[in-house]
């Protein structure tokens, strides 16, 4: 009982997050406290019902899973600022000692600007409602700052679809060194609707002129598995727990933030790296 009202009362918190902004403070408090009654009551008379009903919610949007864990560890005991600063202070002591794979992997996809003066590290699920989202805000990027590097990295956390979906992708990258097929694979992937799996991560790469009989050779190489080791391995050195997350310079963003504030990360990351280059006081 104590988690489901856990489990609950992290997906009513993300609900509350994704509700419109236009109504007041006050109005927001108040419909929260009668929506929290209605939902103790009730997990209280139907125990074995909310259960059922959770896990049918789980199975038909796996793209909460990351928001809910994000909700529960946010509004867990003992949550504070000073949490969150030591938090910041060890993901950049994670970046520092992991930069050459966060940035610089062989095993990894490159987009954009291979020699960009900012790198834009994306940790992605194509199961992921967010990352789907956000899809736009990566293309738009592209398309709008010329010495941009955007790393790909594959996280699939939301079931055996995403992993399925994310080893086709990785065969799909080994073929293609300069990114470009990749790139209309993963639009054509993760801009689909419905959920991902091995069986559509296919038919995308057919589509895009994969050479299909290396690519299926290709899944079964010790690639595979280097690659999404090292991207998990990555993922959990920064504490990720959901997608879309992006690593910008010496900073995590989390979540799919938008285009416009991913823009300002970047420009703030570049200003300091300019002022930091030799010959600048």
């Amino acid at each position: 009982m104590k988690s489901l009202m856990l489990i609950c009362g992290a997906v009513l918190a993300g609900t509350m997050a994704l509700a419109p902004q236009h109504v007041g403070a006050q109005e927001a408090q108040d419909s929260r406290a009668v929506t929290e009654a209605i939902v103790k009551d009730y997990l209280a008379a139907h125990p074995d019902e909310v259960g059922e009903i959770v896990t049918a919610y789980f199975i038909k949007h796996p793209e909460a899973v990351g928001q809910i864990l994000a909700e529960l560890f946010k509004h867990r005991p003992g949550a504070s600022a000073s949490a969150n600063h030591t938090g910041s202070t060890n993901r950049r002591a994670a970046i520092a000692s992991n930069a050459a794979d966060l940035f610089s992997s062989r095993h990894q996809v490159t987009l954009g600007d291979p020699q960009g003066d900012v790198t834009l590290v994306e940790f992605f699920d194509y199961n992921c409602g967010f990352c789907k989202r956000a899809l736009t805000d990566t293309l738009a990027l592209i398309k709008d700052d010329p010495h941009l590097k955007i790393v790909l990295k594959e996280f699939p956390i939301l079931g055996p679809g995403s992993a399925e979906a994310a080893r086709v992708a990785v065969a799909a990258r080994m073929q293609d060194p300069d990114g470009r097929k990749y790139l209309a694979f993963h639009q054509e992937l993760l801009g689909s609707p419905g959920p991902a799996s091995e069986g559509k991560a296919l038919a995308a790469a057919r589509d895009q002129g994969f050479d299909m009989s290396r690519l299926q050779q290709d899944m079964s190489s010790e690639e595979i598995g280097v690659t999404l080791r090292e991207d998990m391995k990555l993922a959990s050195a920064l504490g990720f727990s959901g997608t879309p997350s992006y690593v910008i310079g010496n900073d995590v963003v989390m979540g799919a933030v938008g285009a416009a504030a991913l823009k300002e990360d970047i420009a703030r990351t570049r200003a300091l790296t300019i002022a930091q280059s030799p010959g600048k006081d």
